[in-house]
């Protein structure tokens, strides 16, 4: 019969390992001692002793007057307080009432001026005035235009770019309005029934043109300023 050449080895291994299955059962593990019973409170954490201070005889200073103290006795003042308060009564300002409103007809008054009702932000000083940082970013960007348009200016002369002035523009785009009306017209005489390559090729050629010059129609009338090459 068949042999197998590993059985040596497991033999081997299952001798080394067998003595592991002969303690099977509880393990053996030392009884705790019935008088370390776990008490009352006892994994609960424990504060650190109190220290006792060292100034508590010590009174701490009071603001008001001891029960010993008494008050010093036999200082008289020869003011009139009936003719001060009467000189103070006429002479006075009278009081002005503080300002209230009644929201309910409860008549419940609630204070005027803390009730949003008081128009305080517009009687600011600086009420209406342009903030400062506004002010300042506005000039920033003013100054970073002007120099971007004069970095144009300058690229564009570097460049040899000529701008058209306003009668050229017009000029050019009547002119080009009147060849689209020339090539509509040509359209326009075309036969109903294109049957022909030749037709059929003309027509489309008309088309393109028609086309390009609408074009070019539509980026001159969309920009007023334009610049060409220096031939």
């Amino acid at each position: 019969r068949y042999i197998s050449t590993f059985r040596p080895s497991v033999k081997c291994d299952a001798e080394k390992n067998k003595a592991q299955w002969k303690t099977m059962g509880p393990a053996k593990v030392a009884v705790p001692s019935p008088k370390k019973f776990l008490q009352k409170h006892s994994k609960e954490p424990k504060l650190p002793a109190r220290k006792k201070e060292q100034d508590s005889k010590k009174l701490p200073a009071l603001s008001v007057p001891r029960r010993t103290d008494h008050p010093v006795m036999g200082i008289q003042s020869k003011k009139n307080f009936i003719n001060t308060n009467a000189v103070a009564a006429i002479t006075g300002l009278p009081k002005k009432p503080q300002p209230i409103y009644v929201d309910r007809r409860q008549g419940d008054k609630y204070l005027l001026e803390t009730s949003g009702l008081v128009p305080k932000y517009i009687k600011k000083k600086d009420y209406g005035v342009t903030p400062k940082y506004i002010t300042r970013r506005n000039e920033e960007m003013k100054r970073a235009q002007k120099e971007y348009e004069a970095s144009i200016l300058e690229h564009l002369k570097k460049r040899a770019m000529k701008r058209l002035s306003d009668e050229e523009r017009r000029s050019l785009l009547q002119g080009l309005k009147k060849n689209w009306e020339e090539v509509y017209r040509e359209f326009q005489r075309l036969s109903v029934e294109i049957d022909t390559i030749p037709k059929k090729i003309y027509k489309e050629k008309l088309e393109l043109q028609m086309k390009q010059l609408e074009h070019d129609i539509e980026v001159i009338e969309k920009h007023k300023v334009i610049y060409i090459a220096n031939e």
